[in-house]
């Protein structure tokens, strides 16, 4: 039997193949990571954009908004927003006799249009009566004759005029009269008259004020256009948008600094606290338990005393100090718990054996690995600070006026909250939006940062 003899030609090479596994998603750090579930996070998200547009409120609003904050507008105050700023041209104020009127009408009646310059009352005389009182009222009066402010009072049932210069505003008067008998007692309810006053400027307080200049060809009963105020003026007639703008450069300084110091120190200190271990540690959390149980608003005096700060001064200085020296042992006592656990890891040991100094451990290990306990504590602190502030001006041991941070204008605005709510809607809704906003964003991160809940995916 013959070989047969084979060639190397006469066979195909096998070709093997295989599939090669693709990774479905790419590697992401842990910070991407985060990010990404935080971006998921619809609550914190809003949040992370509405603590960037208070920012950027208190930073670039000033440059937009350029209105001196202190800037009294005697023409406008506590007007609320929204409200019609013309202004009718007249002669200046002339003294007024009591003698000149525009028409006879029985009852109590108007001498004169109704003006912020002066409102002139006239009235029949009543037989009977000793004389009058005038009061003005805000509200109508009903049947319980709840008659408001009295501003004068007349001793002669022939003194039948009255003129009312004290703080005119536009809007709406309710002007009562009641007559008294000779013993001063009042015997009798006159009427109510309701009056209607509209805005005018004199000549001179328009040119003042940069409404008109020298060369205006303008004429008595010509309407000027006052300053534009965005969100109204409050009671001095300062600008409400300029005021709550530097208010909110106090209470987020406030709210961010005194935070970040005792948030920092906390950090140092749990952290020495939680790697040194045994009786030091236990000193040193003795000692912060310590600091928990003293009380706040009693340093807050001490400190305002310490640093010579009287009644009617703002305390910035011993509220922060305050708050740094009282609020880090929160801070130190979690960090002390992550580096207790931390300490623990394999990945420690094997930075030991390998003779990593202790600086090399806590900086490079411990404390980066604890950033996202931080960044959650650090989040939660900041509106934390911020109500501080804001309870601390609204009693008068914080900002002092005219100084204006959000709490002092609270405070301001609570005297006229049933005449003028704008005054305390408008800082107490940026307290509560930034209060609300870093609470959740500070949520969001909590989730997003937690490494147990990375993606598997």
């Amino acid at each position: 039997m013959s070989a047969t003899a084979f060639a190397s030609r006469d066979f195909e090479p096998l070709v093997h193949t295989r599939e090669a596994q693709s990774i479905s998603r790419p590697s992401l750090s842990y910070w991407q990571d985060a990010w990404i579930r935080l971006k998921a996070n619809t609550r914190a998200l809003v949040s992370l954009y509405i603590v960037i547009a208070l920012m950027a409120f208190t930073i670039l609003g000033p440059v937009v908004w350029n209105v001196d904050p202190s800037l009294q507008d005697l023409d406008q105050i506590s007007i609320p927003p929204g409200t019609d700023r013309r202004a009718t041209l007249v002669a200046p104020y002339q003294p007024w006799d009591g003698t000149t009127f525009l028409e006879v009408t029985p009852g109590l009646r108007l001498a004169e249009p109704a003006t912020t310059q002066s409102i002139r009352l006239l009235w029949d005389p009543v037989e009977g009566l000793s004389g009058y009182r005038i009061f003005r009222n805000l509200f109508p009066v009903g049947p319980e004759r709840a008659l408001g402010l009295p501003l004068a009072e007349h001793f002669s049932a022939q003194e039948v005029t009255f003129e009312d210069l004290l703080d005119l505003v536009p809007g709406r008067y309710y002007y009562s009269v009641l007559g008294v008998n000779e013993f001063g007692a009042e015997t009798q309810y006159l009427e109510t008259l309701v009056v209607d006053v509209s805005r005018v400027i004199t000549v001179d307080d328009a040119m003042v004020r940069g409404l008109i200049d020298e060369a205006a060809e303008l004429q008595l009963g010509d309407v000027l256009i006052l300053g534009l105020h965005p969100l109204g003026t409050d009671y001095l007639g300062r600008d409400m948008l300029a005021r709550l703008m530097a208010g909110a450069r106090v209470s987020l300084f406030i709210g961010i600094c005194a935070p970040f110091l005792y948030v920092l120190f906390g950090v140092i200190y749990g952290s020495a606290a939680g790697f040194v271990g045994g009786r030091y540690d236990q000193g040193l959390m003795r000692f912060a338990d310590f600091v928990v149980a003293l009380p706040f608003l009693l340093f807050m005096i001490l400190f305002k005393i310490v640093f010579g700060i009287g009644p009617g001064e703002s305390g910035i200085a011993p509220m922060l100090l305050a708050l740094v020296v009282l609020s880090w042992p929160a801070t130190a006592r979690l960090v002390r718990g992550q580096i207790l656990q931390i300490r623990q890891e394999a990945y420690i040991s094997a930075s030991q054996l390998l003779g990593a100094k202790t600086n090399y451990l806590v900086l490079r290990h411990m404390i980066p690995n604890t950033m996202g306990v931080i960044l959650v504590t650090l989040t939660f602190a900041v509106p934390s600070a911020i109500f501080t502030e804001a309870f601390l001006s609204f009693i008068g041991m914080g900002v002092a006026p005219p100084t204006p941070s959000w709490g002092s204008m609270c405070n301001e605005g609570i005297k006229t909250m049933l005449t003028h709510p704008h005054e305390l809607i408008f800082p107490a809704l940026l307290i509560s939006i930034t209060v609300l906003a870093f609470n959740l964003l500070g949520d969001g991160l909590r989730d997003a940062l937690d490494a147990r809940m990375r993606s598997t995916e």
